[in-house]
């Protein structure tokens, strides 16, 4: 079965870390445990049972054509999630083609995989559907940002799920939402860094991205949730883009002590 909200574990929330954000930007998820926990949540991390090993969506061999080794991370995955999800549990994510694995390319590879599918939820979609429900009770402050300009992942305008991350971003007050009119980053996974195709990367950046990138001022905060997305607009515009759970933890931050205001400052620019 699917994650049921009204269940025993409705106040239970596990975070599926991917690998980008475990090893190269923890911020991310030390930023989302902080927003779910100040909401009420228990948080639990998603592990193998018995290993040391993190999980891994598998997403990385699907891109380079290795099926066997992702179907196998993808069954490590699936065995991992789903007595948390027999309980009811939802499985959040922050890496918009990792989690979105779960709901798709995992159908493929884990036939009878359709529970954990319909329990994985992006942050942002969590949170709305949290919030509707009225179970999402946080107060957030305003941030030094007066505008937050947002990139989709190609993954999260696949699933039409940018009005989700609008959404969320709007329960940050006085923050002026808007989501850019853009293409793909260009770096797509690994073709961004290979020597052969990097060119034509950044070619499609220029397209549409980065030129907005470029324009937005010292009172505009760059929202992008995907790992790749983020590291082309820092590369190729010099500007340092935020997931959402980041933008949301200032909101929270900024109401606490001194010292976790002037942290939340210096993460932010």
């Amino acid at each position: 079965k699917g994650s049921d909200p009204d269940s025993a574990a409705g106040r239970e929330v596990v975070l599926l870390a991917d690998t980008f954000n475990t090893y190269i930007e923890p911020e991310n998820l030390r930023a989302a445990v902080t927003v779910l926990r100040a909401a009420g949540y228990e948080v639990t991390a998603a592990v193998a049972p018995g290993e040391k090993r993190p999980l891994c969506c598998g997403r990385t061999y699907l891109a380079s054509g290795m099926i066997d080794a992702a179907r196998a991370e993808a069954e490590r995955t699936v065995s991992a999630l789903r007595p948390h999800i027999e309980r009811g549990v939802p499985i959040v994510g922050l890496e918009p083609a990792c989690i979105l694995s779960l709901r798709d390319e995992f159908l493929a590879l884990v036939p009878g995989c359709d529970d954990v599918a319909a329990a994985a939820l992006t942050f942002e979609e969590f949170i709305v559907r949290e919030c509707a429900a009225g179970r999402f009770a946080v107060e957030f402050t305003a941030t030094p940002f007066k505008r937050a300009l947002v990139h989709g992942h190609c993954h999260q305008k696949a699933f039409a799920l940018m009005p989700a991350v609008a959404e969320t971003l709007r329960l940050v007050p006085d923050l002026d939402v808007k989501v850019m009119q853009t293409g793909c980053c260009g770096m797509a996974g690994a073709f961004g860094y290979d020597a052969a195709t990097v060119d034509v990367s950044f070619a499609m950046a220029e397209e549409s991205l980065l030129p907005q990138v470029r324009e937005a001022d010292a009172e505009t905060v760059v929202v992008a949730d995907g790992t790749s997305c983020r590291h082309q607009i820092g590369d190729g515009a010099g500007v340092e883009a935020l997931h959402v759970a980041r933008v949301l933890e200032c909101g929270i931050l900024r109401r606490a002590s001194t010292r976790e205001v002037s942290q939340c400052e210096q993460s932010t620019g």
